[in-house]
């Protein structure tokens, strides 16, 4: 069995920084990409930043120059530094990792989410 969990989330004021970490545990084998999604009430859920496992990253428009994605492979952890937040960066945060378990094909795993508020 794998989990994700994250962490780092709060209330922040608009200007202000925060770290969020993912942390994948379980039977894992390896780890391709990992990623940051973001869900805010009433939208569909949208990728944020993602980072393969061999060090290529993309990021969506609305963040770029202020998010950075990382990764710590030997923690099989993910980390997103988002500086310069906005009250429209306020969401759900969820961590989605592409894990390979031994004998099985890769799947994607999903954390449960850490709520971001950016106040204005």
């Amino acid at each position: 069995q794998v989990q994700l969990v994250e962490s780092g989330g709060g209330l922040v004021q608009a200007g202000g920084s925060l770290r969020l970490s993912c942390v994948a545990s379980g039977r894992i084998f390896s780890i391709n990409a990992m990623g940051w999604y973001r869900q805010a009430p009433g939208k569909q859920r949208e990728l944020v930043a993602a980072l393969t496992s061999g060090g290529r990253s993309n990021y969506a428009d609305s963040v770029k120059g202020r998010f950075t994605i990382s990764r710590d492979n030997a923690k099989n952890t993910v980390y997103l530094q988002m500086n310069s937040l906005k009250p429209e960066d306020t969401a759900v945060y969820y961590c989605k990792a592409d894990i390979v378990r031994a004998g099985l094909r890769s799947a994607d795993y999903w954390g449960q989410g850490t709520q971001v508020t950016v106040s204005s």
